[in-house]
């Protein structure tokens, strides 16, 4: 049977602030990546261990159907994809068609009542014992980047379905206390229109209207994407997408963390506390060639150095932000995406909980940045291309979640001595859409070497598993 044990050294303390950088290096163009990793809480390190197989485990925590039959589902939605060689299944593409189709038979397995929003979201639901009540959400999507992982949104889809499933098989699906509807959502990468969240957003009521004539990459508008897998939508029934808020008691997401902190302290499963805020800007700097033999130091005008001294600028000011500012900021990354000439473009990406900290470390960072080439006589245009706040996660649907993990690992593993670690999101989640609409919760799951957005994203089988048993505890105390 899985187990918890210590391994050695015995503890190790994480700080609360945790920055790790990755530099890639492929000329011409450079890619410095600097991540942040925030912990609520200080976690002591174990080594979480499970057998690869069945045998020996109590079938009172269903592996049949949350460890086996949910991985099978994993890979087999693993292979629906619109490429050779590699797992591509963007926006209503002919594969997330395929793959929506699979999710539906399965959340009609599970003894759900399925339908296809006007949107493309998959919908499966259960009134329970009072379909009058608010209704627990639970989503995840099922688009995926090119050249995927097959966890990534996949994960979160099949647990909870899994979990609605052993319901079923036990009789206790009807016997919720109030109506619970999982959400296979179409859109969260925005690959093909290159826009976020679009299933989520449009049921949060936050995508506006306009949207529906975005473009992709060959000039076809959602629209009439839309109409093209016989989906008829005007702006008009486009409105009647949004859920009532108070028809809504709370929205729970389970995802693959996307990053190392639960391998590094050897648990399976942790709760997310919020979702970073992000801030985008593209930063120009334009300077003027001249001949290397004849235009002296002193009077050069080169872009190129000076966006170097930006980015050594940033890279300080994300280590070391106390040393910049009179209270914390944080930041996530930058990348110099083109370096030629006498122009050079580089992009930000600023992610922190705290919206006024990650104001403070801009404001710091281009008035520094404009400095610096000032004294280098280059122009610096700082463009803000995205921005969306923090969202903080529900303390009370937190707690339950936390609880549900807890009593997951404890059934795994006979007893756990670790407290579920509480983590922070860097990355985007439906549960951010979805903010706007309704309490939000979320629950980590760990990827081995914190690898997401790759084919080598990797979830244990025992890791599903817990993950599944979590969602299942959880759903009984709705019972």
């Amino acid at each position: 049977m899985p187990s918890l044990h210590h391994s050695s050294p015995s503890i190790k303390t994480l700080s609360d602030t945790q920055m790790t950088m990755v530099i890639t290096h492929h000329l011409p163009i450079f890619s410095t990546c600097f991540v942040l990793s925030l912990l609520s809480t200080a976690l002591s390190t174990h080594l979480y261990s499970g057998v690869e197989d069945t045998q020996g485990i109590s079938n009172d925590w269903f592996p049949e159907i949350l460890r086996v039959e949910a991985v099978a589902r994993l890979t087999e939605l693993g292979k629906v994809s619109d490429a050779d060689g590699y797992l591509e299944r963007t926006y209503l593409s002919p594969a997330s068609i395929r793959a929506g189709s699979l999710i539906r038979g399965w959340m009609e397995e599970a003894g759900l009542r399925t339908w296809v929003d006007q949107m493309g979201n998959i919908h499966g639901r259960v009134e329970g014992m009072n379909a009058s009540s608010k209704a627990l959400l639970i989503g995840s999507h099922l688009d995926t980047v090119i050249d995927a992982g097959m966890f990534d949104g996949a994960l979160g889809i099949i647990s909870a379905l899994s979990a609605m499933k052993v319901l079923n098989v036990n009789g206790q699906l009807g016997k919720l206390k109030r109506p619970v509807e999982m959400i296979a959502f179409c859109d969260e990468e925005g690959v093909r229109f290159q826009s976020t969240f679009l299933g989520s957003a449009a049921l949060a009521g936050v995508l506006p209207v306009s949207a529906l004539q975005i473009q992709d990459k060959s000039g076809v508008t959602l629209q009439n994407l839309l109409k093209g897998n016989y989906i008829e939508i005007s702006e008009e029934s486009f409105f009647q997408l949004k859920y009532n808020p108070e028809s809504v008691w709370g929205y729970i997401e389970v995802h693959i963390e996307q990053g190392p902190v639960l391998e590094s302290v050897g648990l399976p499963l942790g709760v997310v506390k919020g979702i970073a805020g992000q801030t985008r800007l593209k930063v120009t700097v334009r300077g003027s060639q001249g001949h290397a033999g004849t235009v002296p130091m002193s009077m050069r005008q080169d872009p190129m150095a000076a966006a170097a001294e930006l980015i050594v600028l940033l890279e300080s000011l994300c280590k070391h932000p106390d040393d910049f500012l009179s209270y914390d900021g944080h930041c996530k990354g930058v990348t110099a995406e083109s370096l030629a000439g006498s122009l050079t473009i580089f992009t930000v990406d600023i992610r922190a909980m705290d919206n006024m900290g990650r104001e403070a470390v801009i404001y710091e960072l281009s008035n520094r940045m404009h400095q610096i080439c000032d004294r280098r006589s280059v122009s610096c245009i700082i463009e803000r291309k995205h921005d969306a706040n923090a969202v903080a996660c529900d303390t009370g649907l937190s707690s339950q979640l936390k609880s549900a993990a807890y009593t997951a690992m404890t059934r795994m593993a006979g007893e756990v001595s670790d407290d579920v670690p509480v983590l922070m999101s860097g990355a985007g989640h439906d549960a951010m859409a979805m903010s706007h609409l309704t309490k939000v919760g979320m629950l980590f799951v760990r990827c081995r070497g914190g690898i997401s957005h790759s084919p080598a994203e990797h979830v244990s089988d025992d890791d599903v598993w817990a993950a599944g048993l979590a969602i299942l505890s959880f759903l009984e105390t709705q019972l």
